[in-house]
């Protein structure tokens, strides 16, 4: 072993049995490592004459070692981190920067500063942001990228914009959930969604794409402004049913949209698939348990977290990162099959 003075968190890590992420936010009594485990590395430490100067670190690298995550939600909204989406998302994330030794800030634009990259990057509370979800709030993003601030957004793709954006294949999508129930025989296909969101207003540009391509007429109270959430689902639904009794297909922009108007359905003893075809976008896991099993469109939330942390990453080192589109899967399950 090393004299004292020059032992590195990599001896430390070796004399303790921890990786040096482990380690490392030992020394700085991060929350994220448990009190016994802190205590034993600090021990260690101590025991070594070691010492970490933790602001001269930082002035020094000029880093935090952790990222802010950043989900966008409407005021207006009754969506949660909660949502199973979200939390898919959230747990590859932090597992992807739990493997560079990163930290991981969470909040969302319902209470974090209208400021980004001065209150966390400037302020060096963060070394960059993972933005998940555009919204109304595109603005916000833009000027990070004009300061030149480490930022990735998931979301919708757009020619004109600078930053990195990774997402799902959102109107491939759409084309492919309408085009099924179009194959089941469905006619009067309803479309649950908020378009004044960029990814769901390219759902329904595929939506739209799907019944023009096999002829049928685009009516736009078949439109449903809708939130990410099962109980507005529900709601709109029975609106809706009041209105057009002869619905026979609905494409929801989430699962947990569709599971509303699974939920609903059921109570009103309409059955599914046969009366009104189902089919949702995301393929969360409870999605396959409910009744009848829900047919969806999956996007990879394993494979957009991973590339989320790998550009965002890049950017902090000072390196190039481009946009990608992932592809999306149709799912058949039963809320569809007739």
């Amino acid at each position: 072993m090393k004299e004292n003075s020059t032992l590195t968190i990599a001896d430390i890590a070796k004399l303790a049995n921890f990786s040096k992420a482990t380690v490392s936010r030992a020394l700085r009594d991060s929350p994220l490592i448990n009190e016994k485990t802190r205590q034993k590395i600090q021990q260690i430490a101590k025991e070594n004459n070691f010492k970490i100067n933790a602001s001269a670190r930082s002035l020094r690298l000029q880093k935090t070692n952790t990222v802010a995550v950043i989900i966008m939600f409407d005021p207006e909204s009754d969506q949660a981190i909660s949502d199973p989406f979200m939390l898919e998302m959230l747990g590859t994330i932090a597992d992807q920067l739990d493997s560079h030794g990163y930290d991981m800030l969470l909040t969302t634009t319902k209470h974090s500063a209208s400021n980004w990259g001065g209150y966390y990057v400037e302020s060096q509370r963060a070394d960059g942001l993972i933005v998940i979800g555009q919204g109304d709030h595109d603005q916000r993003v833009e000027s990070l990228v004009s300061d030149n601030l480490p930022v990735v957004v998931w979301g919708a793709e757009k020619t004109d914009t600078d930053h990195c954006v990774i997402g799902s294949n959102n109107q491939r999508g759409g084309f492919l959930a309408v085009n099924h129930l179009i194959e089941q025989g469905c006619k009067k296909i309803a479309f649950f969604g908020d378009i004044e969101y960029p990814e769901v207003a390219i759902r329904w540009q595929g939506y739209v794409e799907a019944l023009e391509q096999a002829g049928i007429e685009v009516i736009s109270t078949l439109q449903i402004k809708t939130d990410f959430t099962a109980a507005d689902a529900q709601q709109k639904l029975q609106q809706l049913l009041e209105q057009q009794p002869d619905l026979d297909g609905i494409f929801a922009v989430s699962d947990v949209i569709a599971l509303g108007a699974l939920k609903y359905l059921n109570q009103q003893s309409i059955k599914v698939p046969q009366q009104i075809a189902v089919i949702g976008f995301d393929n969360i896991a409870m999605g396959e348990l409910c009744t009848p099993p829900l047919s969806t469109i999956s996007q990879s939330t394993t494979a957009g977290g991973k590339l989320l942390v790998k550009n965002l990453m890049a950017q902090i080192n000072k390196q190039q990162v481009r946009s990608q589109v992932l592809d999306v899967e149709l799912i058949v399950r039963d809320s569809s099959l007739r």
